[in-house]
């Protein structure tokens, strides 16, 4: 029986790395052209298996990308806009989810409405009016000036209120049978409560804020304002001029990087987020 069980799990997993495997190759294919001699890719991008497999293998892409000298610094910005909307975001959806999901006031249910209409209007219909204001303010050319437009995100408060919604009123009766007002049970006891739907939003913002390319090249007109994004396509802007095709795979390797270990991290909380989600369905 456990050699006829073992062979069915072999089967399985044989079957789940296949797709897996397809849905790889693209980014395999990246990461070996990024280490191949751009002399060569001139010639042939499938000199072995396809080009999954560098051969010979260089890093003289890397280097020289990372010898320009505003890399680090569009690495910077993207760190400190993904950041900073992250943590703004976080601290929005959640008070606001939080409010929408549990509290009564005057207006709640047009003011929801309201919100979740952002999510019907694409950013690009707001891109004058925001570049008017910030201009205005003297606000482009900075990271407040990426940050700010990128806080108000009605799925993040989508996502907290239905997760607020989920959690018994026992748990909230209970603290305030112990003395807690509704700010304390907000922090002290929803919160915690909330932290996979928080790790799951956070990282889709920063994802969302990392990977932001229109915003910034609006907003940002200074090469030490770019963020990475920003940088790296400015640099291959025309593939005809590039130093080539290992180059720009080289760029795109260097810009996911942070992405993939985001993943790679945390996603044990997106999985958990998701099974509280489909457990409450």
């Amino acid at each position: 029986m456990k050699t006829m069980e073992n062979r069915r799990l072999a089967l399985l997993y044989t079957m789940l790395a296949l797709p897996a495997f397809i849905w790889l190759v693209p980014t395999l294919w990246m990461v070996s052209l990024s280490l191949q001699p751009n002399a060569l890719l001139a010639r042939t991008t499938s000199n072995t298996f396809w080009g999954l497999i560098p051969y010979p293998l260089t890093l003289d892409n890397y280097l020289n990308l990372l010898a320009h000298g505003q890399v680090h610094v569009w690495f910077f910005n993207s760190l400190v806009v993904a950041l900073g909307m992250t943590i703004g975001v976080l601290v929005l959806s959640t008070t606001a989810g939080y409010a929408f999901a549990r509290l009564n006031f005057v207006g709640k249910k047009t003011l929801l409405v309201l919100v979740l209409l952002g999510l019907m209007i694409p950013e690009q219909a707001v891109f004058i009016p925001l570049y008017t204001l910030f201009s205005e303010l003297g606000w482009h050319n900075s990271h407040h000036g990426l940050i700010i437009p990128r806080l108000a995100v009605p799925i993040g408060v989508f996502i907290m209120i239905q997760f607020f919604r989920g959690v018994t009123r026992d748990v909230e009766e209970a603290a305030r049978i112990d003395g807690a007002n509704t700010f304390q049970i907000f922090w002290h006891v929803m919160l915690p409560l909330a932290r996979p739907a928080m790790m799951t939003v956070a990282i889709l913002t920063f994802l969302y804020a990392w990977n932001d390319y229109l915003w910034p090249l609006v907003s940002a007109q200074r090469t030490e304002h770019f963020t990475i994004t920003l940088g790296l396509a400015s640099l291959q802007s025309n593939f005809a001029q590039s130093e080539g095709l290992g180059s720009v795979m080289a760029s795109g390797v260097i810009a996911s990087l942070p992405v993939v270990a985001l993943f790679l991290i945390f996603q044990r909380y997106v999985v958990r987020a998701v099974a509280v989600g489909g457990s409450k369905g």
